[in-house]
């Protein structure tokens, strides 16, 4: 495992070291774009990222099919539904055994109905997100699992205060590839439906989040119901790049570290911890975003069968695409 973890290591630092190249002669974000009547460009708000959240002239609009959410999604929750594709060298600690891995999820937030005064109001979205994991061993990539979320989540904002309540039902699928492969394996239906609640603060470039869980159902039975989570996400300030210009004009790099901590009453409270860090490239006037991140998780595996008992330990890279 030491010399994986040292390879992987490198890896993610060679990562790292082209994300900064890619950066190339980057400077603080300024305000130095102007139209032809010498007037500030409107930039469209999306008020799940670090914009002021200002007010309408005190007018409440009602908005149906919003483009944007009020509160801005968990990155480093593993089980948040947006898109991603991720590597892990992963160390099982049940039965001392390392596999490369996989990892890929679609899934996002639709939103329904809004009605805010700016960024302050709430929201109604219906969110899905699908979650699959493979064997990188294989020489056919084996799939592993397969977790179907679907969900209504209901949003609010007021100032830098947010919070998300939602319901959501989790499926998971064992691979049939995996099964043959693992005759020993013993598949049962693993169900989850859980509410939630999240509580979140942002201070400048520093958020501030917590809350906690209930399993209003679950299949099999004996899966205790408790869940409590927390944790942080930094920005650090944007700068604007001249790299590529003029084929990616107004291009931004945001520097970014975030981590989610979940225990769950299943695991006797024991804490799980997923850990990212890396740089986010957005477009002004765009709300779409890309992540290259390297990754560390330690805790129970977060997904299907294995969360009741398979203890793990990886260390990876990812690139994620919010839209």
């Amino acid at each position: 495992m030491g010399r994986k973890v040292l390879f992987c290591v490198r890896w993610i630092v060679g990562i790292v070291f082209l994300s900064f190249l890619l950066a190339g002669q980057a400077y603080a974000d300024e305000i130095g774009d102007k139209n032809p009547d010498g007037t500030a460009p409107k930039i469209p708000l999306d008020c799940r990222y670090g914009q002021t959240y200002e007010k309408t002239d005190g007018e409440t609009v009602g908005e149906a099919f919003p483009s944007d959410d009020v509160f801005r999604p968990l990155l480093a929750d593993p089980k948040q539904p947006q898109f991603f594709a991720n590597w892990r060298s992963t160390r099982s600690r049940t039965d001392r055994t390392t596999s490369n891995v996989g990892s890929v999820a679609i899934g996002e937030n639709f939103g329904f109905y809004t009605r805010r005064e700016g960024c302050n109001g709430w929201q109604i979205s219906l969110l899905t997100g699908v979650f699959a994991q493979f064997n990188l061993d294989e020489k056919n990539a084996e799939l592993i699992n397969t977790d179907f979320n679907v969900g209504i989540p209901i949003t609010w904002r007021s100032g830098n205060w947010s919070a998300r309540l939602r319901f959501y039902h989790q499926s998971s699928h064992i691979g049939d590839e995996f099964l043959a492969a693992n005759p020993g394996f013993k598949s049962i239906t693993f169900i989850l439906e859980e509410v939630d609640a999240i509580l979140s603060y942002d201070y400048r470039w520093l958020r501030l989040y917590g809350g906690g869980g209930y399993l209003v159902h679950r299949e099999p039975t004996t899966f205790d119901r408790g869940k409590i989570q927390w944790g942080f996400e930094a920005r650090a300030p944007s700068m604007r790049t001249r790299i590529l210009e003029p084929f990616l004009n107004r291009l931004i790099v945001t520097p970014v570290l975030s981590a989610d901590f979940k225990s769950i009453q299943a695991h006797d409270w024991i804490i799980d911890a997923h850990v990212l860090g890396g740089f986010e490239w957005s477009r002004t006037g765009s709300f779409r975003r890309f992540r290259i991140m390297a990754t560390y998780f330690h805790g129970y595996n977060p997904y299907g069968l294995f969360v009741i008992n398979q203890k793990i330990e990886s260390i990876g890279a990812a690139a994620y695409f919010m839209f």
